[in-house]
């Protein structure tokens, strides 16, 4: 197995002023197909971006030098990703993952200017001929974590931290929320905005400021450990995100959810070698093992194990979703009809919260 690491620097150096070839090289079937990763982070965040650059590690280890890894970290989510998709693309690359939201729309200009290789944009909407999308089911380990947050908490006030007004945020917070209050009706949670996926400073300072209000569990979707650090250091309890970050809150962190991208990986690379890669949709969680609980913490009682386990039972096993109706929004609206289960696509475009929710929409 081969894999090179790709300063972004040089690569957007190399790609100016150059006009995009119309097919990517061709190769014989002698030469490894060339895999190619784009990161919004660093691949020491300790959180979604490690977890990606793991998963491609898990891909080297399956398929030996079959194929030839490589990566680009700190790619913001605007031009630079674009040239950076271009030159990957240019060199050969036969397969590229690009692993952040708003990678979308280069990710789809770029796979226009080469029909022949094949593009993967993780958390996206939007597909085309060469284009697939995947996603995992990171609500389903947010029940999980609400629970637990419902029989520990003692103020019933929640922390949680933010990165984007996105679905996948939102689903997130809205399926912790519920899941919490079915344990403790009252329970409140204080949403802090960051507008950034990895700022391990102003994820910091809003763990520090919603702890000041009395939030006595942190909650994350960001990419550092900086929540769980602080939440370490004032004897509270955190929740990891993407990634276990025990490390980091040794007596903190109750559980994380951590992301397991390896399969994909090495299924979509087979795929682009025996020749049946095709544009697809993929959204796979706790029953795939895409989405994985880190083992729970000293602080979780056996009664708070107890409960969050028949939850992760009961979504792998199918007899529980966690949003089954009735759920009604802020404004009493009802969103999902008793007994029934949102389907993908009212999740996918989720933009209302729950009753409970202390944060704005945008």
């Amino acid at each position: 197995m081969r894999q090179v690491r790709l300063p972004r620097r040089l690569l957007l150096g190399a790609g100016l002023g150059l006009a995009a070839a119309p097919l990517a090289r061709r190769v014989s079937a002698a030469d490894p197909l060339k895999v190619g990763f784009v990161y919004v982070g660093p691949i020491t965040d300790n959180g979604w971006t490690y977890r990606h650059d793991v998963g491609r590690r898990d891909l080297e280890a399956a398929l030996g030098d079959r194929v030839q890894t490589s990566y680009v970290e700190n790619v913001p989510e605007g031009p630079d990703c674009e040239r950076v998709l271009r030159q990957l693309a240019q060199s050969g690359h036969g397969l590229i993952f690009t692993t952040s939201f708003g990678f979308m729309e280069a990710t789809l200009r770029v796979a226009r200017q080469f029909p022949n290789v094949k593009f993967e944009h993780a958390t996206g909407y939007k597909r085309a001929p060469n284009v697939a999308t995947y996603n995992a089911r990171f609500y389903e380990g947010r029940a999980v974590c609400g629970t637990l947050a419902g029989h520990l908490s003692k103020s019933g006030l929640v922390g949680y931290i933010g990165s984007f007004p996105i679905p996948e945020v939102v689903m997130g917070v809205n399926a912790f929320t519920l899941a919490m209050q079915k344990i403790r009706p009252d329970a409140r949670i204080k949403l802090v905005w960051v507008n950034s996926w990895n700022d391990p400073g102003k994820e910091a300072d809003a763990a520090k400021a919603l702890f000041d209000q009395g939030c006595d569990i942190m909650c994350q979707h960001t990419d550092s450990a900086a929540p769980m650090q602080q939440a370490e250091q004032r004897g509270l309890m955190a929740f990891g995100q993407a990634a276990d970050q025990s490390a980091f809150g040794p007596n903190a962190q109750l559980t994380a959810i951590i992301d397991n991208w390896g399969p994909h990986y090495i299924e979509r690379a087979k795929a682009v070698l025996d020749g049946t890669w095709a544009s697809q949709d993929t959204w796979n969680g706790l029953a795939h093992g895409e989405v994985e609980m880190a083992p729970y913490g000293p602080r979780v009682t056996p009664e708070a194990a107890a409960a969050a386990d028949a939850v992760k039972q009961g979504i792998i096993d199918g007899t529980l979703h966690p949003f089954t109706g009735p759920i009604v929004d802020q404004k009493g609206v009802e969103q999902i009809a008793a007994g029934a289960v949102a389907t993908d696509e009212q999740m996918a475009q989720m933009n209302w919260w729950v009753p409970g929710v202390e944060g704005q929409l945008g």
